[in-house]
């Protein structure tokens, strides 16, 4: 079984997985735009934003290709959680794609989006360099 979790980095530990990518410097975010702003990776317009940053396709098939390898290999649940500052945007929608790409081979898998339905944090925070987020 793969697990699929997407959080935000500004609302509380990182979840046990056995790969995290941390999107905060990777993707374009969608919260600088304010017409996506308040809007999830639930929502289609985020997820295409999301999808059409550069890398943003490439980083999903990598990472659904690795966790089918360590299952494969191993035997083993295996989970991958995608961060970004808020849990709202970029992991929403990552999350969304791999999980999308294993459904679409047969394979089983779960999806949880741990922070989409939390508040957005103030701007000050989207930076990962701030320390904050």
């Amino acid at each position: 079984m793969l697990r699929i979790i997407s959080f935000g980095y500004g609302h509380g530990p990182v979840p046990t997985a056995d790969v995290v990518f941390d999107l905060r410097a990777l993707l374009r975010n969608p919260f600088q735009d304010p017409a996506l702003k308040d809007l999830t990776g639930l929502d289609q317009e985020v997820y295409d934003h999301v999808m059409n940053t550069s890398g943003a396709d490439r980083l999903a098939l990598n990472a659904v290709a690795t966790a089918r390898g360590l299952a494969q290999d191993t035997g083993a649940d295996v989970t991958i959680a995608w961060g970004c500052t808020g849990g709202r945007h970029r992991s929403v929608g990552l999350a969304r794609a791999s999980y999308e790409m294993l459904r679409a081979v047969g394979d089983e898998a779960t999806i949880e989006h741990r922070d989409v339905h939390l508040p957005l944090l103030p701007a000050g925070v989207h930076n990962r360099e701030s320390g904050r987020a």
